[in-house]
């Protein structure tokens, strides 16, 4: 119930357009958006996470990657990977 409660009061901020919570090999656990979308959101943005991930590391060992941001013309996104799971919000950018 807790995990519901949070992902509707995220959803329910101005310009979010989805969240996205998948497990620790990129599978949705829970999205709010439509199952084509999702699929592909989690393919995609789990792989940046590895890739991320990688750099991190490869800059500095004793360093992790624990929060993503990524902006385009149309969207931000919002990634916080933990060790199960990962979370990805998508806002919507207001001209």
């Amino acid at each position: 119930a807790d995990v519901e409660e949070t992902l509707k009061r995220i959803q329910s901020q101005k310009n979010v357009a989805g969240v996205i919570i998948m497990d620790s090999s990129g599978r949705a656990i829970r999205s709010t958006l439509d199952d084509e979308a999702t699929q592909q959101h989690c393919l995609l943005l789990h792989q940046l996470c590895d890739k991320s991930k990688n750099v991190v590391r490869e800059l500095d060992g004793s360093n992790d990657l624990t929060f993503l941001r990524l902006r385009t013309r149309k969207h931000e996104i919002m990634i916080a990977p933990d060790r199960d799971f990962l979370l990805a919000v998508i806002q919507n950018i207001t001209p």
